[in-house]
C-alpha cells in the first residue's frame, strides 16, 4: 500500500530519549541540504552561518501552560486532569475547560470533584472521551491556581515526575500567549545570543501563534494513514506577521518554519502562489508525501516518533528515504531524540 504507515517507522534505543534539555542553544542540529549534498551535524549556533540576508525565520509564540492539575473525588480517590482548551466561560462566569482525566469512571456527567482545591463540575463526555469542566472559580481566578499548583504537561514518553527546571526548559524563548500543553519544541533550540545573530545577519523573524493541543502526541490508528483525522488547533497570524512572511517571499529569501506548528499554520493559510493574509481559526491540516508546500523553503524540526503525523508532515518535505536516513545518522551519532533532543535543519 502506498500510504502504509509502517513505513514510516525506525528503531531506535530507549536511551536516546532526552528526559532533559540540554539548554537553549547547547543542542546539536542535523544539517541536511534539502536538494542533495552531505548531511552534518552541527551545534545550534552555528546553523546561523547557513542563513543568508533576506531570509525570514517563522516561529510560534504560544505559551505552555502549568495545565496538568490533580484532586480528589469526594471520597477521596486521586484523580488528574489535563486542561487542554478553555471553554466559553458558564453565565456566572465560572472557567471552563476542555480536559483528558483519569481514571475516566471518577469523571461522569453530573459527578463533582476537588481539583487543585477548586469545586469542579463535569458537565459532558466528548465523544473522543474528553470531559467539559466547568469549575467555581472565574478564569482569572483558575489561572491563579494553575500558576500556584499546576505542572508543566511533559510529553508521556519522558518518564520522570516534572519539576522547578521544566517551568523554564519547557519554555521556548518566544512564547507569548498562554493555550498550549505542549511546547513548540523546535524553538527550543534557540538561545537570545542566536536570535541576536540571526537578525544581525539581516534575517526577519516572523511570529504565528498555534496552541499546541495534546493531539500532537496521539498515535496514528489506522495503517492507511491517509484515513487519520488530525485534532483541531487555534490559530492566529496577525497582519504584521504575515507582511514580514510576504514581504521576504517578494523579495527571494528563504521561508525557514521552526517547527511542525508554524509549518502548520502558514501552509495552512497561505494562497497557492505561497502569499498569506492575516487570519485566526482552528487548523486541521494534516501533511504527507505526496502535499506540495507553497510557502516553506526550510524547516528546522525535532526528531519525531516513529509512524507519527509528525514524521508525515517532515516527509511530505524531505521525502520518505531521505528523513529515515537522516534519522538513522541521527540514532547512530547518539543524537537525543524527541521534544527535549537535538534536531534537524532541511534547507
Amino acid at each position: 500500500m502506498e500510504h502504509s504507515l509502517s513505513d514510516y517507522n525506525f528503531e531506535f534505543p530507549k536511551e536516546l530519549i532526552a528526559s532533559r534539555t540540554a539548554g537553549k542553544g547547547k543542542t546539536h542540529i542535523l544539517y541536511c541540504p534539502r536538494h542533495g549534498g552531505e548531511r552534518r551535524i552541527m551545534k545550534a549556533p552555528e546553523i546561523v552561518e547557513l542563513f543568508r540576508p533576506g531570509d525570514c525565520l517563522v516561529v510560534n509564540n504560544t505559551k505552555v501552560i502549568p495545565a496538568r492539575l490533580y484532586g480528589e473525588t469526594l471520597h477521596g480517590g486521586k484523580v488528574e486532569t489535563l486542561l487542554v482548551q478553555a471553554l466559553i466561560p458558564a453565565e456566572n462566569g465560572n472557567a471552563r475547560y476542555e480536559a483528558q482525566v483519569r481514571p475516566g469512571k471518577a469523571f461522569q456527567i453530573g459527578r463533582v470533584l476537588n481539583i487543585a482545591g477548586v469545586e469542579t463540575t463535569v458537565e459532558d463526555i466528548r465523544e473522543d472521551g474528553a470531559r467539559v469542566l466547568r469549575f467555581a472559580v472565574t478564569p482569572v481566578e483558575l489561572e491563579a491556581v494553575m500558576n500556584a499548583q499546576g505542572h508543566v504537561p511533559l510529553p508521556p514518553y519522558i518518564d520522570r515526575p516534572d519539576d522547578e527546571d521544566d517551568k523554564k526548559a519547557y519554555q521556548t524563548i518566544f512564547a507569548k500567549y498562554a493555550g498550549a500543553v505542549a511546547a513548540p519544541t523546535a524553538s527550543l533550540h534557540f538561545s537570545e545570543q542566536m536570535l541576536a545573530d540571526l537578525k544581525a545577519k539581516g534575517v526577519s523573524v516572523a511570529e504565528v501563534t498555534l496552541h499546541v493541543g495534546p493531539g500532537t502526541f496521539q498515535n496514528i490508528s489506522v495503517e492507511d494513514f491517509t484515513q487519520h483525522k488530525m485534532h483541531g488547533e487555534h490559530y492566529e497570524l496577525t497582519k504584521e506577521n504575515s507582511d514580514i512572511i510576504n514581504k521576504a517571499k517578494r523579495e527571494g529569501g528563504r521561508i525557514v518554519t521552526v517547527g511542525t506548528t508554524s509549518t502548520r499554520v502558514v501552509e495552512t493559510i497561505a494562497d497557492a502562489n505561497g502569499f498569506l493574509k492575516p487570519q485566526k481559526g482552528v487548523t486541521h491540516a494534516f501533511f504527507y508525501p505526496g502535499y506540495k508546500y507553497k510557502v516553506i523553503d526550510g524547516l528546522l524540526t525535532n526528531f519525531h516518533w516513529p509512524k507519527s503525523s509528525l514524521i508525515l508532515l517532515v516527509s511530505a518535505f524531505y521525502g520518505r528515504e531521505n528523513t529515515l536516513d537522516a534519522y538513522k545518522m541521527a540514532v547512530e551519532n547518539r543524537l537525543k531524540l524527541f521534544s527535549y533532543g537535538d534536531g534537524m535543519l532541511i534547507l
